[in-house]
């Protein structure tokens, strides 16, 4: 008589689409903390809305100079407790961010954020349509 154990070790599996757009996210992080202009030019779209926990909105010009001339300096980005649901063509990410910063005049700096990201798929890849950030500690 043969006795059969099974063990489920991912009960959270990623859909292709959900596998996708967390790499979104990933290439989306690393081209900020390298300030990669061509790689944040590549992932977001042209109506993006980039909101701060500030308020401040940015759109894509001004995100992609901001991150590139040091106004919004990422030493490094950590990102944890993230979820992602698809509906159709469209991608909602949340996730909590802590990084490290030294933004331009403002000396070295930590920031513990909220994120909400809406992303599109456009032409088969998955790009940043919005954004919107708020404090862990208002």
């Amino acid at each position: 008589m043969a006795i059969s154990v099974f063990t489920l070790t991912n009960v959270s599996a990623q859909t292709k689409d959900e596998k996708a757009v967390a790499d979104a996210v990933e290439t989306l992080r690393k081209a900020m903390i390298s300030a990669d202009k061509a790689a944040l030019e590549g992932i977001t779209l042209d109506q993006l809305t980039y909101g701060h926990s500030s308020g401040k909105l940015e759109d894509k010009k001004t995100f992609v100079e901001n991150i590139t001339n040091g106004n919004s300096h990422f030493l490094d980005i950590t990102l944890t407790d993230q979820t992602i649901t698809v509906v159709k063509e469209t991608a909602i990410v949340r996730h909590k961010l802590s990084a490290n910063t030294d933004d331009k005049g403002k000396g070295p700096g930590k920031v513990e954020l909220y994120i909400l990201l809406v992303w599109q798929k456009n032409g088969g890849k998955w790009k940043l349509l919005a954004r919107q950030a708020v404090k862990v500690n208002p």
